[in-house]
């Protein structure tokens, strides 16, 4: 029997409190001059249709009177979050075009340049999950990231691991909480059992919409642990644990 497990990426395999979520803070702070908290980034989550941590900035900015185009913002979000330093990245990333290679050659003569609050991301299943759940399912992965930088964060920290197929941004024409990624990625393996497991309410709505049972995480540390917790039990979440490793718990 085919079973598939297909996970998101930030929250869930990654935790991005001090990479895309600070990025959120200083991106906002950088148009606006104004420090939003994570408090208020969670609070929208909670809320839904702020997959795209680009328009959850653009949002943020515009609620407390910045006025700057969407590719404004995007262009500091990605300098932020990616920093200067070509040698982050495998091949694939976004200096691979031949107009960026000029910028790629000047930067990698300043190798010690800033990282980017990428660099701050930490991984968060233990030694061993992935490869027990990878024996009992195949993985697949779900997420609002560009394909490449999935694929790069997967090869950095579990490069023995298989999913198969990754979804991401560029792949869907409608982002979360819509059920696309989901439904092609369930279409194509055609599996007699499947879960998604996220963070979010937009997983969870999409995993609903979809028809595919959900298993919510809520981190402890999430200011609106609560909060959240709640909404997933009332939108249908099949479990809800604090964290990816008491996963293999509440699958059957």
């Amino acid at each position: 029997m085919q079973r598939l497990l297909i996970l998101d990426m930030d929250g869930v395999l990654v935790d991005v409190t001090e990479s895309y979520r600070q990025t959120i803070i200083e991106a906002v702070k950088h148009f606006t001059g104004v420090e939003v908290t994570h408090t208020e980034i969670q609070a929208a989550k909670n809320r839904g249709g702020s997959n795209n941590d680009w328009d959850l900035t653009l949002e943020m900015v515009r609620e407390r009177g910045g006025s700057p185009a969407r590719e404004d913002v995007i262009a500091a979000f990605q300098r932020i979050y990616l920093g200067e330093n070509p040698s982050t990245f495998a091949q694939g990333g976004p200096f691979d075009s031949a107009q960026d290679g000029e910028r790629q050659a000047n930067r990698e003569q300043q190798p010690n340049r800033n990282n980017g609050l990428i660099a701050r991301e930490r991984w968060l299943p233990r030694e061993g999950l992935l490869e027990r759940l990878s024996q009992r399912f195949r993985l697949a992965l779900f997420t609002g990231r560009e394909r490449w930088e999935a694929e790069f964060t997967l090869s950095k920290f579990a490069p023995g691991v298989r999913f198969d197929p990754i979804v991401g941004m560029e792949d869907v024409q409608f982002e979360k909480p819509h059920p696309e990624g989901l439904l092609k990625i369930v279409g194509q393996v055609k599996p007699e059992e499947v879960y998604y497991i996220g963070d979010v309410m937009d997983d969870c709505r999409a995993a609903r919409a979809a028809g595919v049972p959900f298993i919510g995480i809520v981190h402890p540390q999430n200011p609106l642990a609560a909060d959240l917790e709640k909404l997933f039990w009332q939108e249908g979440a099949r479990a809800v644990v604090f964290d990816i490793n008491e996963v293999e718990r509440v699958l059957p």
